[in-house]
């Protein structure tokens, strides 16, 4: 590296330039140059013959895992029919009438929100937890508040918001006009 070129006398940037293009050439000359091409994610350094045994038929089994998984499939979906047809059959009698009722009350159960609590008060700060009760006090609530016996104050406006009054005024002004004969339309004819 020594022997490249005069180190001494030059400008400082000049000297960095020519040392650095320096040392990238000895570098790729010792060490070689990559290609770029992605790293590897595992430390595969350390896999023995076993591990890399185990490996080699792990991904050999890949195929034998798809057709399981295939197999599980068919056998949960011959299940799954035969378990209907025998639920359909058993609905087409008088005891099955009984057991369809049963159904919908367990899919009715199963539906309902038991994660929220639904606990208002009424005006008297009772709790209500029914939904029938829920369902009065929030009518009696709205009714309140938009048919005016709420105790917030109402704001009340003049007559300058009338629009009956403004289209009045517009209306006489266009027929005044007329009468003068101030319009092109009616002038023509």
């Amino acid at each position: 590296m020594l022997g490249e070129g005069p180190w001494e006398g030059e400008d400082a940037d000049d000297m960095w330039l020519k040392m650095t293009i320096c040392v990238r050439k000895v570098a790729s000359e010792v060490f070689g140059v990559s290609r770029g091409d992605k790293q590897e994610g595992k430390d595969t350094w350390w896999w023995n013959d076993e591990v890399q045994r185990a490996i080699k038929e792990k991904e050999s089994n890949i195929e034998g895992y798809k057709l399981a998984k295939r197999v599980a499939k068919r056998a949960m979906s011959v299940a799954k029919s035969k378990a209907y047809d025998d639920l359909y059959q058993r609905l087409g009698t008088k005891e099955g009438e009984k057991d369809i009722y049963r159904m919908a009350r367990i899919r009715e159960r199963k539906t309902r929100d038991i994660n929220q609590i639904k606990c208002i008060k009424d005006g008297t700060d009772r709790p209500l937890v029914k939904d029938e009760e829920i369902i009065d006090r929030w009518r009696e609530y709205f009714d309140k508040l938009f048919n005016g016996e709420s105790e917030g104050s109402t704001l009340e406006l003049d007559d300058s918001f009338d629009d009956t009054n403004r289209q009045q005024t517009f209306c006489e002004e266009n027929s005044r006009g007329r009468e003068r004969g101030g319009f092109e339309e009616d002038e023509g004819r």
